[in-house]
């Protein structure tokens, strides 16, 4: 998306016949925004011959379709350039051709082997372990390896669908039918005759030169799927991953043997009974139907190249999203069969574009829930076929393939599909706002779990859920699972959160279960293997700290479910209605410990249910905030206290409005410092003066410090702007000005300490009022005082006004800095986390040792952006991921290129007039440039400072930061283990919160 400044002028073509030709000439490749010494673009510059030349035909027609199918110009030219980004170059699909080529070849040559028992696997050289858990060993049927009778490649390589970084090719290699008996779906007998072939495929492959590595991986990361990963020798070997997925011959089993309520884990084998095993079914299934599935998207995907261009943008989408890899991915070839359902059932037509594809298929999944009701690719009913009613009893989430017997979500959970339709949601969202960049948003923004979800915590050891499915009679699951304990237990235990957050988490997500690539020659990865499993919690704004948790009335039928649910933590309560109900009660005595509430919930429910101690448990969600810990002398982390002097000030605020005695009347009282608007990093402690340190001197009523008692504490006086009603009687000459501000001063002082009996202290530039601990600095201001300082006289007797650095000052302290407060202010009401990620923030700049270098309204300014712009993320509800985007906003913005709107009080509308004048005048404006309702061209928080060399140190330091901190908060084992002492449990924040 390099064509800003072509982009501008072509989103206003349609209804713009002046700006028209500029989207043509950056269309053209002509004469467009080009980059200009350090990189900033310059306006487009045409000639007026250019600028009115009619278009031609053609580019009439590609401005219709761009009408019909973009929201702008610049989003199509935006599209197309990352369609060429991801897309497959000629050159190297004729390498890969080769290279499959060679492969199809070599397996044509691999010898056969004399027929052993099963667990006879002497004739495999101990160089090559079979990529398979088996577990119980023993299990009857013979094998031999016999040549494939066919290499067929599959998937999105030859349906044109595959896209960079990550080439990977799918060859389904069939296994010949004489090497299977009788019965081989039973017991795992299939699944390990399948891992033999492609081990001895493996140790053959491995001793050729044609190969760079030849390594065994799971499909989706579920351990009944092992599949071989071959990849070219030299230079091209991160060209490529070719994936060799055996697969049984036609007709070899029937069909039917593997519906959704049928056993193929007989109990004498495994366990002790015979339930049904509809994972272990699938898996045999998935395998069965892998060409008919390339046949079916082929005749989907012909004639239609929108479709094509619609799943690369769909599978960018998804993997910015984390959520196409690992067990229970929404995979490309999920959402590739998707589209060819909406294909199906004409909710796309061939004609549509690639983004047009990618909204229709985002809009279904926005209001589709597919784990309540399930589709299906089926296009003739078949009688003899399992119903979706079927499905649905044995699998969370259900899409069935054109066979009507794959589900192709078996292993996805309730969970994760709901994240995707969540995520599908806030897209639409975006897509429809067209004050937003959707294109960079929501295709060139990733989305972390840490940056994505409110609190994240760890399940350090996934060992535990064994335990947990034995406590949660999970027995059955784990039959069909083959042992595999994570996939058995996870949807029960995300139900399990679900239901406990309830109310107060909008979305509970986990991390889906990824096991790596392994070598031949090593045993495989057990189920362990994993590492540890990370939940993220979206919270429901305003509910998630509550301290109560209201249940049924004692005498309803429902009251021992929920007794049974929260175990001893439920008791009975009479409320104010005079109602008798079951509830749960939590401790928390300070705004920072009721964040932690969900905490204190998943330890509880988690050692209850499932019988996970809570030393499994790591919860990162509010690890980074105990370094704005103001000190034993404030509770929690200074949150409290903020509100105490916001109290004192609305106090003395109302004080100053009913003053009687005043020549003029006031008009406004605004504060100004930061804890006004909750962002002062430590925030002011009422201090009282300790009598005993101090001389009185009764003749001036002052107290003056003893020279042998501890010096008396600093106290910060607390600025707040007074305005006076403008009045005639206010003089037009700058100093007397000044002298009529100093006799305010005084008059104030007299009449708050006989009013109000404040302790006062007047001066010329201000009144000091000490007032419940604080000091609050009163500074009177009149409206036309910087109008009057602005006035310069000429040589000719001229009156004119021009901006001085005295008025511009005045203006600044005046009007810009309460404006600016009050704000935030009302901010801080709206979004409760907004005051804790600011001081973080201001916190991590000082420790840096840039405090000097960037102001703190900066910062505050910075942190706004992120609560008020949050696309393509939710406006942050805890502090540490609100710390998190500010990093990244800082590392990650292209200051250069463009400036950083903050639409405070929703007081902007031309955001786009502001982005051209800035191009038009960008030499002239400051590095760091941050627009405002209130300053559309000056950037007056960044005017001065910081410099650009101190702005690249700035984004440096922040990528570092941001990648170290999610580095550790990311790895808990390592983070404990390592790095934990007992004088130093956070390790990481010394690093970046200690200069």
């Amino acid at each position: 998306g390099g064509e800003a400044a072509a982009g501008a002028a072509g989103r206003g073509a349609i209804g713009a016949p002046r700006a028209f030709p500029a989207a043509r000439s950056a269309a053209r490749g002509g004469k467009r925004a080009a980059p200009a010494g350090a990189g900033a673009l310059q306006p487009v510059k045409l000639s007026r011959a250019e600028l009115y030349k009619p278009p031609t035909s053609e580019e009439l027609s590609q401005l219709k379709e761009t009408e019909d199918l973009f929201h702008s110009s610049l989003l199509r030219l935006q599209i197309e350039e990352l369609l060429k980004e991801v897309t497959l170059k000629e050159t190297k699909k004729k390498k890969i051709d080769a290279f499959l080529h060679e492969i199809n070849s070599l397996l044509r040559t691999i010898p056969e082997t004399p027929d052993t028992e099963l667990t006879d696997q002497a004739w495999l050289p101990k160089g090559v372990k079979v990529p398979f858990l088996q577990v119980p060993f023993n299990v009857k049927g013979r094998f031999r390896f016999v040549p494939p009778t066919e290499m067929k490649v599959v998937g999105s390589y030859l349906l044109g669908t595959c896209i960079k970084p990550e080439v990977n090719v799918d060859v389904a290699v069939t296994m010949p039918r004489e090497i299977f008996q009788d019965k081989d779906n039973l017991n795992q007998r299939y699944h390990r005759k399948r891992a033999l072939y492609l081990a001895h495929i493996a140790q053959h492959f491995s001793k050729e030169k044609l190969f760079g590595s030849v390594k065994f991986a799971y499909m989706n990361s579920n351990h009944l799927k092992p599949i071989l990963l071959l990849r070219p020798q030299g230079k091209d070997e991160k060209m490529v991953t070719v994936r060799l997925l055996a697969c049984p011959a036609p007709g070899l089993f029937k069909p039917s043997r593997f519906y959704p309520s049928k056993n193929n884990v007989r109990t004498a084998w495994a366990w002790a009974t015979e339930p049904p095993t509809p994972h272990y079914n699938n898996s045999i299934l998935c395998d069965m139907v892998l060409v008919s599935h390339l046949h079916f998207l082929s005749s989907a995907t012909t004639d239609f190249p929108g479709m094509k261009d619609g799943l690369a943008l769909l599978k960018v989408w998804l993997n910015q999203r984390q959520l196409s890899k690992g067990l229970g991915c929404f995979s490309g070839f999920l959402v590739s069969m998707l589209v060819a359902y909406l294909l199906m059932k004409r909710k796309i037509v061939k004609m549509m574009s690639g983004y047009q594809v990618l909204r229709s298929t985002l809009q279904f999944l926005a209001t589709t829930d597919l784990s309540v009701m399930g589709i299906s690719l089926v296009k003739d009913v078949d009688a003899s076929l399992p119903v979706l009613d079927d499905f649905h009893q044995a699998f969370e989430v259900v899409f069935v393939d054109p066979s009507g017997l794959v589900n192709l979500c078996a292993d996805m959970t309730a969970s994760k599909y709901h994240q995707v339709q969540f995520e599908a949601k806030r897209s639409m969202e975006i897509l429809d706002d067209r004050m937003v960049d959707g294109f960079q948003v929501l295709l060139m923004t990733a989305k972390p779990m840490l940056r994505t979800f409110d609190h994240v915590f760890h399940l350090k050891h996934v060992c535990k859920l064994q335990g947990a499915c034995k406590k949660m009679q999970l027995l059955n699951e784990l039959i069909d699972w083959g042992g595999n304990y994570v996939g058995a237990a996870l949807p029960f235990i995300v139900s399990l959160l679900a239901r406990g957050l309830a109310g107060r988490a909008l979305l509970v997500a986990h991390s889906l279960p990824q096991i790596p690539e392994w070598p031949i020659d090593a045993e495989p990865p057990k189920h362990k293997d994993v590492g540890p499993l990370t939940f993220g919690l979206l919270f429901v704004p305003g509910f998630a700290d509550s301290t109560l948790e209201k249940g049924p009335q004692a005498d309803h039928p429902e009251a021992l479910d929920f007794r049974t649910f929260w175990g001893e933590k439920a008791e009975l309560r009479r409320f104010q209605d005079g109602s008798i109900c079951e509830a749960v009660v939590w401790e928390a005595n300070t705004v920072s410990q009721k964040r932690l509430i969900p905490e204190q919930i998943i330890k509880h429910l988690l050692k209850l249910h499932a019988d996970i101690p809570e030393s499994s448990i790591c919860y990162m969600g509010a690890l980074l905030e105990s370094v704005i810990r103001t000190g034993k002398e404030v509770s929690g982390l200074g949150e409290e206290a903020m509100v105490n002097v916001v109290c004192s000030y609305d106090d003395l605020s109302r004080k100053l409005w009913n003053l009687k005695g005043l020549p003029l009347t006031v008009t406004a009282v605004q504060g100004v410092h930061p804890a006004f608007r909750y962002t002062d990093v430590f925030p002011p402690i009422p201090m009282k003066p300790i009598y005993d340190f101090h001389t009185r001197v009764k003749t001036k009523h002052l107290l003056l410090p003893s020279e042998e008692k501890p010096c008396p504490a600093y106290i910060a006086p607390l600025r707040i702007i007074c305005h006076m009603e403008g009045s005639g009687q206010w003089p037009q000459d700058k100093e007397a000005i000044k002298r009529i501000k100093a006799a305010f001063h005084l008059q104030l002082a007299e009449l708050l300490q006989q009013q109000h009996q404040l302790v006062c202290r007047p001066a010329v530039t201000h009144t000091d009022v000490y007032k419940d601990g604080y000091v609050f600095r009163l500074q009177v201001a009149y409206h036309r005082e910087p109008l009057i300082l602005k006035e310069v006289v000429t040589p000719e007797g001229m009156l004119k006004y021009q901006d001085t650095e005295e008025s511009r000052q005045l203006e600044l302290e005046t009007l810009h800095l309460p404006y600016l407060t009050s704000s935030l202010h009302g901010l801080q009401q709206q979004y409760p986390v907004f005051g804790s990620t600011c001081r973080l923030a201001k916190r991590w700049v000082s420790a840096q040792l840039l405090s000097d270098n960037i102001s703190e309204e900066c910062v505050d300014l910075l942190v706004a952006f992120l609560f008020l712009h949050p696309a393509p993320f939710t406006p942050p509800s805890s502090p540490q991921v609100g710390f998190l985007r500010f990093l990244d906003l800082l590392a990650t913005f292209d200051w250069k290129n463009n400036p950083l709107i903050v639409n405070l009080n929703a007081g902007l509308t031309g955001e786009q007039a502001i982005k051209n004048k800035f191009v038009a005048a960008r030499s002239r404006l400051p590095v760091m440039f941050i627009a405002t309702p209130k300053d559309h061209g000056s950037s007056m928080w960044t005017q001065e400072q910081p410099s650009a060399q101190i702005l690249q140190r700035l984004l440096v330091l922040a990528s570092e930061s941001l990648r170290v901190l999610e580095k550790q908060l990311m790895d808990p084992l390592n983070r404990y283990d390592s790095f934990t002492s007992e004088n130093n449990p956070n390790p990481h924040i010394v690093v970046f919160f200690s200069a």
